[in-house]
């Protein structure tokens, strides 16, 4: 993924925004199935997750699915090991894999860079790295 996932991202989701909601940080990540796979934006807000599927140009494929506190189970962020914190997942250039459980039965799986090591810039840069950060805070105020 390009250092500018953001920069082409981030207007997809903008305008999907409430009124004072804060855009907080975006994350590249694939929703993997059994036989194939799907590019996603994750839109931390601070209100809610922003789940956002895209097509091979990055544009966007139907309306993006919105997940509010109330409407999540649980969210569970592996790959950095037992360890992990915000900070491990920003320093380390493990892949991780996001599980989120929703109240509707849902489960998805979600797999991103956390956009640091030798190719952080391929993985999203700076701002995959600050879009995992978010989504950690973002969790662990909320479960």
């Amino acid at each position: 993924m390009a250092g500018d996932f953001a920069a082409i991202v981030r207007p997809l989701l903008e305008w999907r925004l409430a009124a004072g909601e804060t855009l907080l940080g975006l994350i590249a990540a694939t929703h993997q199935r059994t036989f194939s796979g799907e590019l996603y934006a994750i839109g931390v807000t601070d209100r809610r997750l922003l789940l956002q599927s895209l097509d091979r140009k990055t544009q966007a494929k139907g309306a993006p699915r919105s997940i509010s506190p109330d409407a999540l189970v649980s969210a569970d962020i592996d790959g950095a090991g037992a360890d992990w914190t915000p900070t491990t997942a920003v320093l380390g250039a493990t892949p991780i894999t996001i599980r989120l459980r929703t109240t509707d039965g849902e489960k998805l799986k979600l797999r991103a860079l956390t956009g640091s090591g030798l190719i952080g810039g391929l993985a999203g840069g700076e701002g995959q790295r600050e879009g995992v950060g978010a989504l950690a805070q973002w969790t662990s105020r909320r479960l």
